[in-house]
């Protein structure tokens, strides 16, 4: 008994005639009546009493309309399943990043994407642009947030509509904090820690203009974190994305953003025409609408 020609026998049973039922089912009427007779023959029961204008179930019909509909059911629920399998998932997603405000994003992210396949695991790598490239190359990680500017020729890649404000970290009792922001001119005479990427570098020289010959920055440092101890000690102005320091001791040490605004974005990217795991694959493709959804709540 074969699991096609029990939907043509329910198909028969809903529709009480064979010629409505085969235009349904996309089959000739007299294929559909061959079918219905081989099925009466093989069970060695009448199905249908058969008259002019309708077909109706016998006793037995409507026994095997009630076992037909629960094995037909059971068919297509593990066809789902098989096709599904979202409780098999049960990979890595591996993600590098820096500390940034976008983070958050990625935060939100996993938490939606663990409520669909709760067996995934998650790895989240911290560091610079510089280090997070070097662990997308050699395929330590799969997807990598980098802060903009970047080169991401050689990759995929969606951009995050969250603002990355540039901001300076400083001594909770310096008298700029209760300036509430730091202006070029402020930072005169100063020594200043710098983060480590060269284009990031270029960025704020841009941003200090011709003051930039009257400052001084004999410290580079890639994490904002330990940006904020080298300040507690003494050791100057560390510039640093307001977002990367979200429960920063304002006690010991204040952030106060730039004016001008200075300002980046954050692409969430993965490299070009690379093969990933059926876990990876479903993140990415799941990144893409979550990311899509999360810039349009915001704008």
């Amino acid at each position: 008994m074969e699991l096609r020609i029990l939907r043509y026998f329910l198909a028969v049973a809903r529709e009480e005639n064979i010629t409505k039922a085969a235009e349904l089912l996309h089959i000739t009427q007299p294929t559909l009546s061959r079918q219905l007779a081989q099925l009466e023959e093989d069970v060695g029961v009448t199905l249908f009493s058969r008259g002019a204008r309708k077909v109706t179930l016998t006793d037995e019909g409507m026994l095997l309309r009630r076992r037909a509909e629960e094995i037909v059911d059971l068919a297509d629920k593990t066809e789902k399943e098989l096709t599904e399998r979202d409780e098999l998932i049960n990979g890595v997603v591996s993600v590098g990043c820096g500390e940034l405000a976008s983070v958050q994003v990625i935060a939100e992210m996993f938490r939606a994407f663990k409520e669909k396949y709760p067996a995934v695991t998650y790895e989240l790598y911290a560091g610079n642009a510089d280090y997070t490239n070097e662990r997308i190359e050699k395929g330590l990680s799969d997807i990598a947030l980098f802060l903009e500017p970047v080169d991401i020729d050689r990759y995929d890649f969606i951009r995050l509509g969250v603002k990355e404000r540039w901001a300076v970290l400083l001594p909770a009792e310096d008298p700029l904090v209760q300036k509430g922001f730091v202006t070029a001119a402020d930072l005169v005479g100063k020594e200043l820690l710098f983060p480590a990427r060269l284009k990031v570098q270029n960025e704020l020289v841009s941003w200090f203009g011709d003051y930039f010959p009257q400052v001084r920055v004999p410290y580079t440092c890639n994490m904002s974190t330990n940006a904020s101890i080298m300040v507690r000690n003494g050791l100057g102005y560390a510039f640093h994305i307001e977002g990367s320091r979200p429960f920063l001791d304002r006690s010991q040490v204040c952030s106060l953003p730039l004016y001008p605004e200075l300002a980046a974005t954050t692409v969430l990217a993965w490299k070009k025409r690379q093969p990933f795991s059926v876990t990876t694959t479903k993140f990415i493709e799941f990144a893409k609408n979550f990311v899509k959804t999360y810039n349009n709540r915001e704008q």
